[in-house]
C-alpha cells in the first residue's frame, strides 16, 4: 500500500522548508509563483490531501462533533443521525457517530471517549437505563456544548422532543372512540421521562371519558422486542385481556401484533395497537400499524441548530418540541 504523503514528505522531496509548502498549499503569501506550482504539481501527483487532526492540534479545534444513540441500527435513529451529518457538513463539521447499546455503561463510554477526542458538542439521546447524568453535567461544567433529543430528561440541558403526553392521550382517545374500553399501555422503565410522560397522556384520556386505569393493563418493562412479546402474551392471557394496546416504542408494537397472532386473534378486530414508530416500520408491519409520526428530518434540524447556538456562545437552556401526529393506518378500528 502507498505511503500517504505528508508536508514534510514534500518538503524534503523539493529540499525546501515545511512551513514554505504549508504556506503554498494554504494560499498564503510569501512563496514564488514558480516555486507554488511546483508545490502544487507535486502534492496534486502525489494525491496529497491535508489531515484534519493535524491542523486541529494546530488550530486548537476538532471541528468534530459527537452523536450517541441507543442503537443506530434502528430506523427512526438512522434517519436522524442521516440528517444532522448534512447539516453538520454544511458547516463544516465532521460527526463521530457512537452507539450506546440503549445501556448506562455503554453512554457513559461513548460519552468519555467523545471528551478524550476533544469534540467542539455533544448530541445524545439517553439510554432506558440513565438514571445518573453525572457524565452529562461534566461535559456542562467543560463548557462542552450538549443537546438530548427524543428521550430527554428533567435536567438543565437542553433539548428536543416532542409532546410525548399530548399525543399518548390523543392516541388513547383514538381507541376510545373506536370502542376500544380495556386499554393496555405497553412501555418502557418508569425511570424513563419518555415513559412517564406517555403514561401520563394514557391515564388523562381514560379519566376523561370516564373509564378506570386498571394497573394489571399496564406494562412498564423494556424497551426491546422480547419484553414486548412477553408482556403481550401476559396481558392476553389475563380473565379480561385487553381489547387494544398503546406501545410507546416501534419494537413494541411489532412484537405485540405477533404476540397477538400467535393466540390466532385478529388485528384490529380482536385488538387495536398503536405504536410511536417511524413510517417505514409501519408500512412493514402486516397490518400497517397506526402510529405517533413525527419527522427525523426536523428533529436533526432543530437539534443541530441549538448545538450550533452553543458552539457559537449561546448558553440559554432551550428545551424545544418538535412537531408529530397521530397516522391511522390498519391495526385499529375505524372511529364511528
Amino acid at each position: 500500500m502507498k505511503k500517504r504523503i505528508s508536508q514534510r514528505d514534500i518538503a524534503k522531496i523539493l529540499g525546501i522548508n515545511v512551513s514554505t509548502v504549508s504556506r503554498a498549499l494554504r494560499g498564503q503569501s510569501g512563496v514564488s509563483a514558480a516555486l507554488r506550482e511546483k508545490i502544487e504539481r507535486l502534492a496534486q501527483e502525489q494525491c496529497y490531501r491535508p489531515n484534519p487532526f493535524a491542523i486541529s492540534l494546530r488550530f486548537d479545534t476538532t471541528r468534530t462533533i459527537g452523536i450517541v444513540v441507543p442503537d443506530v441500527s434502528f430506523s427512526p435513529y438512522a434517519h436522524f443521525v442521516k440528517r444532522v451529518e448534512a447539516e453538520a457538513r454544511k458547516a463544516g463539521l465532521l460527526c463521530i457517530i457512537m452507539d450506546s447499546d440503549d445501556s448506562y455503561a455503554g453512554e457513559v463510554e461513548c460519552v468519555e471517549l467523545l471528551e478524550s477526542m476533544h469534540v467542539e458538542g455533544v448530541i445524545l439521546s439517553l439510554s432506558q437505563e440513565t438514571t445518573d447524568f453525572t457524565h452529562l453535567e461534566r461535559l456542562k461544567r467543560n463548557h462542552i456544548p450538549l443537546v438530548l433529543f427524543d428521550r430527554t430528561a428533567d435536567i438543565d440541558i437542553s433539548s428536543v422532543a416532542i409532546n410525548d403526553e399530548q399525543l399518548a392521550r390523543q392516541a388513547t382517545l383514538h381507541l376510545i372512540d373506536g370502542g376500544a374500553r380495556r386499554i393496555a399501555f405497553l412501555g418502557g422503565p418508569n425511570l424513563l421521562k419518555q415513559t412517564t410522560d406517555r403514561k401520563h397522556g394514557y391515564i388523562e384520556a381514560l379519566h376523561e371519558r370516564g373509564i378506570p386505569v386498571r394497573k394489571e393493563l399496564v406494562k412498564c418493562s423494556s424497551l426491546n422486542f422480547n419484553s414486548g412479546l412477553s408482556d403481550t402474551l401476559e396481558l392476553l392471557s389475563l380473565p379480561e385481556p385487553p381489547d387494544a394496546i398503546v406501545a410507546v416504542h416501534g419494537l413494541l408494537a411489532v412484537s405485540s401484533i405477533q404476540a397477538v397472532v400467535s393466540k390466532g386473534l385478529r388485528v384490529p378486530e380482536d385488538l387495536s395497537i398503536i405504536g410511536f414508530m417511524s413510517d417505514w416500520v409501519s408500512e412493514m408491519a402486516t397490518p400497517r400499524i397506526t402510529f405517533v409520526r413525527h419527522s427525523p428530518k426536523e428533529f436533526g434540524t432543530k437539534v443541530f441548530k441549538l448545538l450550533q447556538d452553543q458552539m457559537n456562545g449561546h448558553d440559554e437552556v432551550c428545551h424545544v418540541t418538535a412537531g408529530a401526529r397521530l397516522e391511522v393506518r390498519e391495526s385499529t378500528r375505524k372511529v364511528p
